[in-house]
């Protein structure tokens, strides 16, 4: 059968070959841009994706034909190269051509220490990785006669074959190995989980070693440009003599590159190699439009590059990396705004630990993933996703972590590990999910099977509350005070370039001064929901509310009403000088009045006393409140019908507002919401009390001045009767919390229970209550759109929900021709790209 196969072919790397990323992968791609940029690369052929799935189904290469390529005798290594340098891939095989042969001649160049070491070397690493032998019986760290020999021997009664010392069997073993591994199932989730799809292929680099081993200057190592955790320019990187591939990075006694009181660096002992390396990276910038980490070898004072790699990066230092190429013109604008993921945006506005507040660490580790986070401890990635699904933050602690916890870590809010570095894989997972992360903090102990963790003296078990600071690599007992994030002029920047391309309003809920502030730090246009409710809860209001609630006629009602109207005036007023003339949107009075009683029996006898009322008096009337399904019960406006005088309350401090702050120089055009509308009678009677209020208050002033108003959709039939309905309305506001409960018939507050369930089973695709369900919940929000525009050309359209900051729900929104989404204060940086990032791929695709 296998006869007649075509044989597995290869492509010499020469700048005029056929090698695109999708077929020979982003290695092979990129060295050759760096051939044809005249750098140093040694020999290099690449296998296309094609053959190396061949050759894991058992064809065989053409070996000899590779090694051809390499002159004689040579020594070579081979490196994976998949589509996306996320991917991972098998570990790269160094020295591979090496044999007793080999062996003394590199003896005789370059003395027994260096050929021993790569002779051993090579037997260990093909004996681990080809052979799949116990690590264990090949850890032979001393190079020599004795150890090579021991390993030789180990190989041999392992495998019951002599060591192979032909170059070309060595090759063809290490290409079928990595090409299988490659199909392994634990390879294939790993990258699945960073994106990958079920067939996505490996492609093969082999190239001719530089050897880092010589009489002459020789050694190799890594060099970078930028800061990988916050993308300033600084040469970073190290440099270990007579070393092979990247052992520089894992050996204490490596080098820096610049000079540095640490001790000598590569640019005091090679100063013109120094110097050709600055060179060479900043060619690479200019020419592959990236920031690169370059793999260097020396020999006997010959620079060679291996490789570039785009350098692992944190969020931070990705915005302010694209920024900077923006800034020296390699990029566009708009290339800068798409390298930016908007979902990442979020980890640099997440808060630090306060400098200035008590600090109590109990371990140190390496600072691996910015910002801070607490939560309660949990020891395996199912409890951290239970723990998500109740809606607790949690910080993830393991020894250190494997692909199986990328789910868990998913669902925790921070990760701290005992072991690792800076590139291990709870780091660079943690960069990517701008998850706060502290690794390497060696002195913890922890004891799975007791879930504890020891430090020191001091024991944590699963649930105590800790907080990670990942900004400094401690741990902190408790819960850490916080500061807000840093937004420096980068952040800015990339958000005006965003605003400048984006076809779609960004507004923020913002129900007190603090939230307004925040949503105009982030450049919010506007507050697209403003619950008032919240101002009532504050102790000095709750007693006028309770006197309202307990007021026998509307006289008494309004009397207790008006002592509340100059506490909402003035809240009105603080909000609209915050926002500077931009639209306020505020909904009119929503939850139910039972919100506002005591919920126990001393908590009502207070009640009596405070209101000088017998106790059977008050009970009855929190028993007459009381409702079987509140939600569904009196509130929003139905409130607002049978008790016309908390809205005209409301509407009066509105206006009177708006005269003010006009008087004071701002232009304010408010906008008044009614909540949980279903029948277009309910907006005419509301309509006709406001616009009354509003009449008087105009009167009173001596001053004109405008409002909208409009409707909040938070019922299906509002949505079905949107055509009347906004006959009397300027804009309708779709509330997709309640819309999404009301559609589906499913509180959120129960929800959790079986969510987990639904979505495992695929009954829904998502949570609808964290992703928008655009089929049918959408399908309203069209019907609603479309009836109601029918009805008024300008209508303005937007939803408030929480979904309104999701990337999937902007994209809804734009194609449905809705005028802004309005979300939560932190998340409107992220929708603003996240608009950006919609448009200019529209426009890429037409």
């Amino acid at each position: 059968m296998q006869k007649h196969d075509p044989q597995p072919e290869f492509t010499l790397v020469a700048p005029t070959a056929l090698i695109r990323a999708e077929t020979h992968g982003w290695r092979a791609k990129c060295l050759q841009r760096l051939i044809r940029l005249d750098l140093p690369v040694p020999q290099t052929v690449a296998l296309p994706a094609a053959s190396v799935k061949s050759i894991a189904q058992g064809h065989r290469i053409d070996a000899p034909g590779i090694l051809a390529h390499f002159g004689a005798a040579p020594l070579i290594s081979v490196r994976p190269s998949p589509e996306n340098p996320d991917f991972g891939g098998p570990a790269t095989i160094l020295n591979i051509g090496m044999n007793p042969a080999r062996h003394a001649a590199l003896t005789k160049r370059h003395g027994a220490l260096a050929a021993d070491a790569i002779w051993l070397r090579f037997i260990q690493s093909y004996a681990i990785h080809v052979a799949r032998l116990d690590p264990d019986m090949f850890d032979q760290s001393t190079p020599g006669a004795d150890a090579i020999a021991a390993a030789l021997r180990n190989y041999a009664s392992e495998t019951d074959d002599p060591f192979p010392e032909d170059p070309a069997i060595q090759l063809a073993e290490v290409l079928r190995s990595m090409a299988r591994a490659w199909e392994g199932t634990s390879a294939r989730l790993l990258r699945q989980a960073k994106g990958a799809s079920q067939n996505a292929g490996l492609g093969l680099v082999v190239q001719a070693m530089a050897q880092g081993i010589g009489q002459g200057i020789s050694g190799s190592g890594v060099i970078q440009f930028v800061d990988p955790v916050t993308g300033a320019p600084q040469i970073t990187g190290r440099y270990l003599g007579q070393s092979q591939g990247r052992d520089a990075l894992t050996k204490t006694e490596a080098l820096y590159l610049t000079r540095d009181v640490r001790g000598p660096s590569l640019q005091d002992i090679a100063p013109d190699i120094f110097a050709a390396l600055l060179d060479q990276g900043t060619k690479c910038r200019a020419k592959l439009r990236e920031e690169m980490q370059i793999e260097f070898t020396i020999e006997d004072g010959q620079l060679a590059v291996l490789d570039a790699v785009r350098v692992q990066r944190s969020s931070r230092a990705a915005l302010k990396i694209a920024v900077a190429l923006a800034d020296d013109g390699i990029i566009t604008r708009n290339d800068a705004i798409l390298r930016v993921e908007p979902r990442a945006l979020s980890e640099l506005l997440h808060p630090q630990v306060d400098p200035r507040g008590p600090r109590d660490p109990f371990a140190k580790g390496i600072a691996a993933s910015p910002g801070a986070a607490t939560g309660r401890i949990v020891f395996s990635s199912s409890a951290a996703q239970a723990s998500a699904a109740r809606g607790e933050p949690c910080i993830l602690v393991r020894r250190e972590t494997s692909p199986e916890d990328i789910r868990g870590m998913h669902s925790a809010v921070g990760v701290l590990t005992e072991r690792g570095g800076i590139t291990s894989h709870a780091a660079v997972i943690a960069r990517g999910l701008g998850l706060p992360c502290v690794v390497g903090a060696s002195a913890l102990r922890l004891d799975g099977k007791d879930k504890r963790l020891i430090a020191g003296e001091r024991i944590f078990h699963e649930g105590d509350v800790i907080t990670v600071d990942g900004t400094r690599g401690e741990a902190l007992v408790g819960a850490a005070d916080m500061l807000p994030p840093a937004l420096d002029d980068t952040f800015r920047k990339l958000l005006s370039w965003a605003d400048a391309v984006r076809d779609i309003g960004i507004r923020a809920n913002a129900d007190t001064p603090d939230d307004a502030t925040t949503a105009r730090a982030f450049l919010a246009e506007g507050i697209g929901l403003c619950r008032t409710e919240h101002m009532f809860f504050e102790e000095d209001r709750l007693v006028a509310m309770r006197e309202m609630i307990f007021a026998d006629t509307p006289g008494d009602r309004a009397a207790a009403l008006a002592r509340l109207l100059p506490m909402q005036r003035a809240d009105f007023i603080e909000l609209f000088e915050i926002m500077h003339g931009l639209p306020v949107c505020i909904r009119l009075f929503d939850p139910p009045l039972h919100e506002f009683l005591p919920q126990t029996r001393e908590g009502l006898r207070d009640l009596a006393e405070a209101l000088d009322k017998p106790l059977s008096d008050v009970t009855r009337r929190a028993e007459a409140l009381a409702e079987f399904n509140p939600m569904l019960g009196m509130r929003g406006v139905r409130l607002g019908i049978v008790l016309p005088e908390i809205y005209d309350m409301q509407a009066q401090a509105i206006f009177e507002a708006t005269v003010e702050v006009n008087r004071r120089g701002d232009a304010v055009v408010p906008e008044v919401m009614i909540p949980l509308v279903s029948a277009k009678r309910e907006v005419e009677l509301v309509k006709t009390r406001i616009d009354a209020v509003a009449a008087k208050v105009r009167t009173q002033s001596g001053t004109g001045f405008d409002y909208k108003l409009g409707v909040m959709v938070e019922t299906p039939r509002a949505a079905l009767r949107a055509g009347e309905i906004a006959q009397h309305a300027a804009f309708l506001s779709f509330g997709t919390n309640d819309l999404t409960q009301m559609t589906y018939g499913l509180s959120r507050d129960d929800a959790g229970r079986f969510m987990n369930t639904y979505v495992q089973q695929g009954v829904f695709p998502e949570d609808p209550f964290h992703i928008l369900d655009v089929d049918g919940v959408g399908e309203l929000l069209h019907i609603g759109a479309e009836r109601g525009r029918r009805t008024r050309a300008d209508l303005t359209l937007s939803i408030c929900g929480e979904h309104g900051g999701n990337p999937e729900s902007i994209d809804f929104c734009r194609r449905a021709g809705f005028d802004y989404v309005s979300c939560s204060p932190y998340r409107v940086p992220m929708a603003r790209l996240a608009a950006a990032h919609l448009a200019l791929n529209d426009a890429h695709h037409h």
